[in-house]
């Protein structure tokens, strides 16, 4: 046995002395720095941001910062023990318990309601094609057969879709489905067919009015637009890619949306259900089958719905049919005047502390305006005592105004006060509608 533990003792002492030699030399250096011996603890995440934050902000006046004591705000922030004493004990508005009823589970009576109403709309046009045989282009051949011999038409047709708002046949529809065209077919859901006339359009607005001779047409109710409310639930009906009738489901997103580059007059009504080409000029209803709003445009970069979509409110659009139906145009106020947005800019450089109005950008010779005595470089800042904050808003309030009657202009110039009186005209029929290149990107009619 003693010669066995021998050389296990021996084989042990090399790797001891490194660890005794360690212990011992710790303890000389905690001896000689015992500071080393009490680290604090690492602190939170928490309150390293609170003390990183807190230096900056004692930096700068915001908070008191102690490396011992809590972040604390500045005195002046906050109440003293005799102020809170004095305030009102804080009234809190407590939410009512959630009612989990279930919504309906379909909108069969809403679409029942409303869809009978909507139709489709096939529009075609007869477009010179000028594709010819190249031999026509030698001015050999021209001799005898001349420059347009061999022209041909062809029939460019579209889709869209049209809303029976009385029973004596009145529809309403864009104006951009029936631009144009030489024939328009209105195909009923029942299976009636049948040609339609034009009784008048509003490119200004992308809305235009058919007639139809049917029997026992159907209708559909008109709602107060100004009723509609963001998260109402929406039903968009239509003939999307001509494939018949169909109703999407969606909300209203948003109200009063406009500087969309569409129309001239613009306060649609925006919508995720889906719209599609072919959607144009159908309708779109509440949960109660009433038209809210006539579908005209969608947001896309695919030409497909992504979920953004705009109607027409119903309350404008029953004013357009009425308009038409009885003076076969829309007769609208109109100054001669253009206006545009007084930017933070332009107001600093008519030495306004802030923008106040619009700014008249340019005056028709011989209009109402220039009559009145305005000039460009003018800035309205109220029409009728109805302040100016927006230039498509302020043409909209002048459209709204009927010809014949005197409006009263608040404007600045040269930075003093004046008030003129204005004799309203009637506004010019349009030679042409929007270009599609002064929409927002991505915004077009769906057709």
């Amino acid at each position: 046995m003693p010669q066995t533990r021998r050389p296990l003792r021996s084989s042990l002492l090399p790797l001891l002395w490194p660890v005794v030699t360690g212990v011992l030399l710790a303890i000389v250096v905690l001896d000689r720095f015992p500071e080393l011996g009490h680290s604090e603890p690492a602190p939170e995440v928490g309150q390293q941001g609170g003390q990183q934050g807190g230096q900056q902000g004692g930096q700068q006046g915001g908070a008191i910062v102690s490396r011992d004591q809590q972040v604390l705000p500045s005195p002046a922030l906050t109440l003293s023990a005799e102020q809170r004493e004095e305030s009102a004990n804080p009234v809190l508005r407590e939410a009512p318990p959630l009612q989990r009823n279930s919504g309906p589970a379909s909108y069969q009576t809403a679409v029942d309601a409303a869809a009978p109403a909507v139709v489709n709309i096939y529009s075609s046009r007869k477009i010179e094609d000028d594709s010819k045989h190249p031999l026509m282009s030698d001015p050999f051949f021209n001799q005898f057969y001349g420059e347009n011999a061999l022209r041909s038409q062809r029939m460019l047709s579209s889709l869209g879709s049209g809303v029976i708002l009385s029973s004596d046949g009145y529809i309403l529809t864009n104006n951009h489905v029936i631009q144009g065209a030489d024939q328009i077919q209105v195909a009923l859901r029942d299976g009636r067919e049948t040609l339609a006339k034009v009784v008048g359009v509003d490119p200004e607005s992308d809305l235009a009015a058919l007639k139809i001779d049917l029997e026992d047409l159907p209708t559909v109710a008109i709602a107060d637009s100004t009723q509609v409310h963001v998260g109402d639930v929406s039903l968009a009906i239509g003939n999307p890619f001509g494939v018949g009738q169909t109703v999407t489901m969606g909300i209203i997103s948003a109200t009063g949306r406009n500087h969309l580059g569409l129309n001239a007059y613009e306060d649609f009504i925006q919508t995720d259900a889906a719209i599609n080409p072919g959607n144009s000029g159908g309708a779109l209803i509440n949960t109660d089958g009433s038209l809210v709003g006539i579908n005209t445009a969608i947001y896309s970069r695919s030409g497909g719905s992504q979920g953004i979509g705009f109607a027409i409110p119903a309350n404008l659009a029953r004013d357009i049919l009425e308009s038409l139906v009885d003076h076969g145009r829309v007769i609208r106020g109109w100054l001669g005047l253009e206006v545009q947005e007084l930017t933070p800019s332009l107001a600093h450089s008519f030495g306004l502390s802030a923008p106040q109005g619009v700014v008249v950008a340019a005056v028709l010779r011989d209009g109402p305006a220039a009559q009145a005595g305005l000039r460009p470089g003018d800035i309205l800042t109220a029409v009728a005592g109805k302040r100016l904050i927006d230039a498509r808003l302020a043409m909209a309030d002048i459209a709204a105004v009927k010809p014949g009657d005197t409006l009263q202009l608040n404007l600045l110039r040269d930075g003093k006060p004046m008030e003129v009186s204005v004799k309203v005209g009637e506004r010019p029929i349009p030679d042409s509608t929007p270009s599609p290149a002064a929409a927002a990107p991505g915004v077009s009619s769906p057709g």
